[in-house]
């Protein structure tokens, strides 16, 4: 039995896969980006409200720094935005509100819309009145 335990930890990093990422998705450096610009913001405005050098602002958004965890909490959060988890089946449900979102923004339109139907939905159908 202690041969298999030593034999594991010979063996044992071979199995460990790192935990960091090479860096951040593209499309979540793009919007980061985006949304910084948007507030007219420099990349060292953004790092002075974080307490971050404007270098390492620049590292995150090219992707050759990834940010802990709560440093890109912040991050987002003070660009507006969340982190979400969210189950992997609701995922292109949760994209599509998003972009129904954005579009609406892009029109003009930001002010809260009801999520299943438009206001003018409710109007068109009657009230169905139940005969007796």
């Amino acid at each position: 039995m202690c041969y298999i335990i030593s034999s594991m930890k010979k063996n044992i990093t071979k199995h460990i896969k790192p935990l960091r990422l090479d860096g951040l998705p593209e499309d979540m450096r793009r919007e980061l980006k985006e949304a910084r610009v948007k507030r007219g913001w420099s990349q060292r405005e953004l790092g002075s409200r974080l307490g971050l050098p404007q270098m390492h602002i620049s590292g995150i958004e090219s992707g050759k720094i990834v940010p802990r965890y709560d440093t890109l909490l912040e991050l987002v959060r003070i660009l507006d935005r969340d982190l979400l988890m969210v189950p992997r089946a609701l995922v292109p449900a949760v994209q599509s509100l998003i972009r129904d979102h954005l579009r609406h923004d892009q029109q003009g339109e930001s002010d809260e819309r009801p999520l299943y139907g438009d206001a003018d939905d409710e109007q068109k159908t009657p009230e169905r009145k139940d005969e007796v």
